[in-house]
């Protein structure tokens, strides 16, 4: 029986010819991601039990991002823990504030992970980096103490489900509603302790930016990881951050690899998704219903990239957003920042009616720099919608892709951004 690039990639780190899902092993841990939320737990496990160590600060990276620039004094001395942490330990590898944004962007953009490496952090989307050919997925406070300290972590051999995405997408859909689409399909835990593994045309024909954003989600549905394989897209974008194939190991699925399911996705009927509250896979065609919106958010590391930002822009542009609509939009990193600027993406932000924000994880989960209130209704480009997820527990969140976001910000409700094209003037009530 053949293996798949998940099995590959696990066989390889741990020691072993081949694997089995189900199998238990002990795997090398090639990079090592933490933030200043979920580490500072880890290391006092380790200082407690003095096991205060880095197996390697070369593998180590680290990225404070949730709640940065701190909101309260909790936040900075966690801050503070992480920062001292890095400087003790010599962790050259660290992206401060002002010089990075949010982890999973910054981690993908860098050149240091690579097809065929492992990656764990103490978050849940760090399946993120699948895009790249390589095994990467979230682990709890104890396991990344276990990775800082050894540079191991174990694992149960997870399946894999296969996702087999073929034909065009119509124009106004994006990878945010294939990704949504399947959640719907499969349910939040469809896919539990699972490897998604995408493939097919449809696929192929993605940029880098649009493939993060389905590994990213698969956490959304119970997954351990998301994956897809190499080729020439990914060759591209690592030459352009200095990376050539022989600085990684491309590994592919097997003709016979045994998949615990098989899901056939036909990209022409997708349609603009939008996952009403308070779970992922509550998956609705945009516009179904005419619910009116207080807030709308872009940003988040599923898609806070320069091509979200382009698109919302397109939809802006010559347009305001909706009186009694608060829009926020964050890019996911400095250097999108930086770049949306340069491109005046920036000002046509700012003369629609939003407010651009500094690169974090922010509202996307509750911390800061745009939380909901009471009865809030928001629609937004992140994740998760569960129950107060964003702030209060009575608001409502409604996921989508950054163009629905945008286009349901000027209409004042949830609208099919097919009814907006690249420029215009103000929608009609």
């Amino acid at each position: 029986m053949g293996m798949t690039i998940a099995e590959k990639i696990l066989a390889a780190h741990s020691g072993h010819e081949s694997v089995v899902p189900g199998q238990l092993i002990e795997c090398t841990t090639d990079w090592v991601l933490c933030h200043e939320i979920t580490t500072p737990a880890a290391l006092r496990m380790l200082e407690e039990r003095g096991m205060d160590r880095v197996f390697n600060p070369d593998q180590i990276v680290a990225v404070p991002d949730h709640s940065v620039p701190a909101m309260n004094i909790k936040a900075a001395k966690m801050y503070q823990k992480l920062k001292s942490w890095v400087h003790e330990k010599g962790i050259k590898h660290f992206y401060d504030v002002g010089r990075g944004g949010i982890a999973h962007v910054v981690l993908e953009n860098t050149g240091l992970v690579r097809p065929g490496q492992t990656l764990v952090s103490g978050d849940s989307h760090t399946c993120n980096a699948g895009a790249l050919g390589m095994f990467a997925t979230g682990v709890g406070s104890t396991d990344l103490a276990g990775a800082i300290y050894a540079g191991r972590v174990w694992f149960k051999v997870p399946e894999t489900m296969l996702i087999r995405v073929t034909g065009d997408m119509q124009p106004g859909v994006t990878p945010k509603d294939i990704v949504l689409e399947v959640i719907r399909r499969i349910g939040a835990d469809g896919a539990n302790y699972l490897v998604m593994e995408w493939v097919g045309d449809t696929i192929d024909r993605l940029d880098m930016e649009g493939r993060f954003t389905l590994t990213n989600m698969a956490i959304e549905a119970g997954g351990k990881t998301g994956i897809i394989k190499v080729d020439d897209t990914t060759r591209a974008y690592l030459a352009e951050r200095g990376v050539t194939p022989d600085q990684y190991i491309e590994y592919t699925s097997d003709p016979d690899a045994n998949y615990k399911v098989v899901i056939d996705v036909d990209a022409s009927q997708v349609e603009p998704t939008v996952a009403y509250p308070h779970i992922p896979s509550n998956g609705r065609v945009a516009g179904s219903d005419r619910i009116a919106v207080t807030h709308a958010y872009v940003g988040s590391c599923t898609n806070g990239r320069i091509g979200d930002l382009r698109d919302v822009a397109r939809i802006l542009k010559g347009r305001r957003v909706a009186d009694g609509v608060q829009m926020i939009v964050v890019p996911a990193t400095q250097a999108i920042w930086k770049q949306a600027a340069q491109e005046g993406l920036m000002e046509i932000f700012v003369d629609a009616g939003a407010s651009v924000s500094y690169p974090s994880c922010g509202a996307c989960l509750g911390m800061h720099s745009g939380v909901l209130g009471p009865d809030d209704v928001c629609i937004s480009s992140t994740n998760r919608n569960f129950v107060g997820r964003m702030g209060d527990p009575s608001a409502q969140i409604y996921l989508a892709s950054p163009a629905t976001v945008a286009a349901s910000a000027v209409a004042g409700f949830i609208t099919d951004p097919r009814e907006y094209n690249a420029g215009g003037t103000e929608a009609a009530d």
